[in-house]
């Protein structure tokens, strides 16, 4: 492909290169060029890409893509963004694959991974359309699953996995879309056919720094789609309404909005309302309990409508939708008379939602084990302590994934708020060692909550991950109270 082909709408300032200079390979990690490929040196968040311009040029690269004029003398091309140039470039080296497909985009701080999950499960029961998936848990083609380390990858690869997707057949794609990717050009490029807004509460601030910023990342994503869903009843809905350029469905609970939850029946094995739609009403049941189901059901049937599909199909398809992996997940405790749940909640918003949602059918005591992750914002770590506490009738506060940090120095920022609401709590530092304390400690009738890990395998200590599966770690302790 012809350098002058990969550029098109990429704002270029200045060149030193023969456009028509032909291009066999794109790359933004210097350790991936190969010779005549082109290189896109982005200056990112831990290194400088411009470091590594000498090593792409000894790789063989045919020209330097960058925002800052290299010193050394080498063919490049000078952009005003390098990150957005990467999308851009990306896109075009794909032929721009979104464009053959319906993309549809949730972002949110929760909820995003549920309401991707489950537009999918209705995409595909109502009408049999196969649909690619791109999320925190996985990503998907059809029914085939390929693991992810991002929620959003980055542009390169996220063009790449549009184009096995168009290629394999996908009429939609359903992506969960961070605010980092907005923030970082992810999904620079791509329009979609439809976005969602479910919530927005504190997190991330260590890359935002406020919530002002955080939600401004979140609304640019209303500017960049053709029909939008918002969650009427957040305090951030204003401000996603104000900055779309689209038609708007808006949903609600407890105020007022285009789609409607009334009649809300909160149970232990799920939810239950009837969706109203303008002069329509129509009964849904999901097999998910917890209030917030009900936000992301709605969130669901938003987007469904919004595809042309009938608010009486989605909602029959959501009746026969299977859990989702990690979130309020039953973990099989044969044998006793306590329940153990798994649920991803990681952030003060998610901890205190499946803990209200536990305690409104839990006959016994509330047992919730939580942490706070590394290398993130650490305002939220005492605001988690006091919402674990206040709601659980015992917290057992342990490590998440600690990252590069100190696991001890994590529950030092977390047990404050334990302490200011006057909770009873325990300390225990190592995971595994946690869930066993809560399992010797729970009688008749209690829950045991194990919050923050939900999908995930692993636990990320001093920058390694070690393997870590909470429902192993269940089966273990059963198995050795046994023996």
């Amino acid at each position: 492909m012809q350098l002058q082909d990969l550029l098109q709408n990429v704002s270029v300032l200045a060149s030193n290169v023969d456009m028509q200079t032909e291009i066999t390979a794109v790359a933004y990690d210097s350790r991936k060029v190969t010779p005549n490929s082109l290189f896109v040196a982005v200056s990112g968040l831990a290194s400088d890409g411009n470091r590594f311009i000498p090593m792409a040029m000894e790789k063989g690269a045919a020209v330097i893509v960058t925002a800052k004029k290299p010193d050394e003398d080498v063919p490049y091309v000078l952009v005003a963004s390098d990150r957005l140039a990467l999308a851009l470039i990306s896109c075009n080296f794909y032929g721009n694959p979104a464009q053959s497909m319906q993309i549809i985009g949730i972002t949110g701080t929760n909820g995003k991974t549920s309401a991707t999950l489950l537009l999918k499960h209705v995409l595909e029961r109502t009408i049999g359309a196969k649909v690619g998936l791109i999320g925190t848990m996985a990503n998907m083609i059809g029914d085939v699953q390929i693991p992810t380390e991002r929620t959003t990858p980055e542009s390169l690869e996220l063009q790449g996995l549009f184009a096995q997707m168009r290629d394999a057949g996908c009429t939609h794609v359903v992506m969960e879309v961070s605010s980092h990717a907005i923030a970082l050009e992810r999904v620079g490029g791509i329009r979609f056919t439809a976005a969602a807004f479910t919530n927005l509460t504190e997190d991330h601030l260590d890359f935002h720094k406020t919530m002002e910023n955080y939600c401004m990342t979140k609304a640019e994503l209303f500017r960049r789609c053709d029909k939008g869903v918002i969650n009427a009843d957040d305090a951030y809905s204003s401000r996603m309404m104000e900055a779309a350029a689209c038609e708007v469905l808006t949903t609600s609970i407890a105020g007022t909005g285009d789609l409607m939850a009334k009649n809300i029946r909160l149970n232990a094995d799920g939810v239950c309302f009837d969706a109203v739609l303008g002069s329509e009403t129509v009964g849904v049941r999901l097999g998910i309990p917890g209030r917030f189901t009900v936000y992301n059901a709605l969130t669901v049937l938003g987007l469904a409508v919004s595809a042309g599909i009938s608010l009486k199909d989605a909602a029959a398809a959501l009746a026969d939708a299977p859990g989702v992996k990690g979130r309020v997940e039953v973990v099989p405790t044969p044998g006793t008379d306590y329940t153990v749940l798994i649920d991803y909640a990681h952030t003060p918003d998610g901890l205190e939602n499946v803990l209200s949602a536990v305690k409104g059918f839990c006959k016994g005591r509330v047992i919730a084990v939580f942490g706070c992750g590394g290398d993130r914002d650490p305002i939220k770590r005492p605001i988690m302590g006091k919402i674990g506490t206040e709601l659980a009738d015992l917290s057992i506060i342990t490590s998440d994934n600690p990252r590069t940090e100190d696991p001890e120095a994590i529950i030092a920022d977390i047990v404050p708020g334990a302490k200011e609401s006057g909770g009873d709590f325990e300390v225990v530092v190592d995971r595994r060692k946690a869930i066993r304390r809560a399992m010797d400690i729970a009688k008749a009738d209690d829950i045991i909550v194990l919050a923050g890990k939900g999908h995930e395998t692993y636990q990320e200590i001093c920058g390694v991950k070690h393997h870590l599966d909470e429902r192993e770690e269940v089966a273990a302790h059963l198995q050795e109270m046994r023996s």
